[in-house]
This record gives structure tokens, sequence and C-alpha cells, in this order.
């Protein structure tokens, strides 16, 4: 009597097991389709390799004494960014690069920090902003120009929030704490 009670039980648990997880993946939203979840990942590589130039960035800034922060400059830059994207909502444009711009400085910023507390000197090896850095982020903004023409209309789309922030964690590796590729990311979605 005892076994049969048993196996009774163990049914039981399974088939409840089993119908909780179907009752959770009722709440998951959709993945997107093959061509969207392609749009997204090209633009969190882009994402990926614009935080790349930050490190370049932080050497020139740290040997020059330059200060992370350049207000002025950054605002010369969203607007020409902005008009180089015509078509696109301005607001989605200033937010979007307002996000690069803040997620590359928290990694300056934390590089910055690193070296500080180890006492680093001058580094040898530092490329030139002008020549060399520039050229690199001038190549990479029309191309994040056309992939968030391609994105924008997909960010409503159910799914494609948490498909974004789930894939930037594999995707954007060009941080070494998490938070600049967040930043980055959140210039994506309105608050």
């Amino acid at each position: 009597m005892k076994t049969v009670i048993w196996k009774f039980h163990g049914k039981f648990l399974a088939c409840l097991s089993i119908f909780m997880v179907l009752a959770a993946c009722q709440h998951l939203p959709p993945a997107p389709n093959p061509a969207d979840a392609a749009a997204a990942d090209h633009l969190l590589q882009l994402i990926d390799q614009r935080l790349d130039v930050a490190p370049m960035v932080a050497k020139a800034k740290w040997n020059s004494g330059g200060a992370v922060n350049d207000p002025p400059r950054e605002q010369l830059i969203l607007d020409a960014v902005t008009a180089q994207a015509s078509g696109l909502d301005a607001v989605f444009v200033r937010r979007f690069f307002q996000a690069q711009f803040d997620a590359s400085k928290a990694l300056q910023l934390g590089l910055h920090a690193q070296w500080q507390q180890q006492g680093a000197g001058k580094f040898s090896d530092v490329p030139d902003l002008g020549r060399d850095v520039r050229p690199l982020l001038d190549r990479l903004t029309p191309q994040l120009i056309a992939s968030l023409r391609q994105i924008q209309p997909l960010l409503a789309e159910p799914g494609m929030r948490n498909y974004i922030e789930s894939r930037s964690i594999s995707i954007v590796r060009a941080d070494f704490d998490g938070l600049p590729r967040r930043m980055a990311v959140a210039g994506l979605f309105a608050n």
C-alpha cells in the first residue's frame, strides 16, 4: 500500500513540476525572429567595438593629464551625429550616443582609478587621439547610425529588450565590470 501511495505522490509531483514549468513559460516574452535577432546582435557588436576604443582614449588622457569628461566636445559630436542621422528620432539618437559617451567615460574612469591605485606611470604605447582614435570612432559612427535605423522599429517588439539585454552579456565584452556595457545598452531604451 505504501508503494502505491509513493508512486502516486511521485507522479503527482512530476505532473505538478511540469505544470509549473509550463506556467512559467507563459510569462516569457517571445524570442525575436532570426533577422531581428541578427540586427540586434550586429548593433551589440558595434557597441562592443566602440567600447574597445575607450582604453586607448584612457591611456592618452592618462599620459596628457587631460580630463575624461569634455561636455563641450560631446555636444559638438552629438549635434553632428544627430544631423547625420536624419530621418531617425533625434531624441533617440542623442540618448543612444550620450549613453555610448557615458559608457566610454565610465570605462576610462575605472581604468584611471585602477592605474592610480597601482601607481602607474606614463604609458609608452599611447595612440594619438586625432590620428589613431578619432578615425576609428568616425568609421564606427555611420555604422552605428545604420544599425539604429534597423533596430529602432524593432525595439517595441515583445521580447526584444530582454533579448538585447541578455545577448549583450556575451557580445559586449569590452568592459571590465559590466557597468559600461549596461550603460551603453540602456541608451536604446527610454527610461
